[in-house]
């Protein structure tokens, strides 16, 4: 049996509630897609009552903390050491055109380090999960990086420009939560991207970490404008090498 902490429960919690509302909406993308005005606008109106569903949830045990979330910004509450970091719908241009492949992301931040992390894909129903010295699970089971350690036979994701930039074999699948939570899960063996929001990374950082990868510490990083690395331990140097000039 896997022992987890309140707030993580609650994460769980505000996630399960909120992930009603996504899939009930993007069963509504298909008719939008040949109307005139398209999805775009049900779109962002998803992705700020995603964001206020999960507020609010989090907010009914935990009074106190503080907020930083793609949309509605920073809410600074008296708790200001503990900060729930929430991306409502992480891919969503995926989620405009109907490809089933997103994720709702919430992380806590405690006195500036990532403590807790969530990655929820509503559509395959799969809960990524990981809190600090606790490992990392997706629903009940372990995870780990893999142990690939020959650049050629590991596969990478990352944005357009780390496809234009990379030799490795590559994967833009468009959602850079999952992303890394498929390299926690060995399903991708590395991942890396420029200009990225903290909101984006925090919560799979530490998924990866714990799951025995490297990731650069996104902990002292700002809230957007970084650079990430993550691997598993075994080509961390090696790729890191490849991308000096990225």
């Amino acid at each position: 049996m896997i022992s987890i902490s309140s707030n993580l429960n609650i994460m769980i919690k505000a996630v399960e509630k909120a992930s009603k509302s996504v899939i009930r909406d993007f069963g509504e993308i298909e008719n939008l897609q040949v109307s005139k005005k398209g999805p775009r606008d049900f779109v962002t109106k998803t992705d700020k009552r995603v964001e206020n569903i999960i507020i609010e949830e989090l907010s009914k045990t935990k009074k106190k903390y503080s907020f930083l979330s793609e949309e509605i910004g920073r809410i600074k509450n008296q708790d200001e050491d503990n900060i729930w970091i929430i991306d409502p719908i992480d891919g969503t241009t995926n989620f405009l055109h109907g490809i089933p492949h997103f994720a709702i992301c919430i992380a806590l931040q405690s006195k500036k380090e990532i403590v807790s992390g969530l990655i929820f894909d509503p559509i395959k129903d799969e809960m990524f999960f990981a809190e600090k010295n606790k490992g990392s699970y997706l629903n009940n089971q372990r995870l780990r990086v893999s142990k690939k350690n020959i650049l050629d036979d590991c596969l990478f994701s990352s944005n357009h420009e780390g496809m234009k930039f990379s030799n490795f074999n590559m994967r833009y699948t468009g959602c850079v939560a999952l992303d890394l939570a498929y390299v926690a899960a060995g399903r991708f063996d590395g991942f890396f991207q420029n200009d990225i929001n903290l909101w984006n990374v925090a919560a799979g950082s530490l998924m990866i970490q714990e799951a025995g990868g490297e990731v650069n510490d996104v902990n002292k990083l700002n809230n957007n404008a970084i650079n990430i690395r993550a691997s598993n331990d075994a080509i961390s140097d090696k790729m890191l090498r490849e991308l000096e000039n990225f």
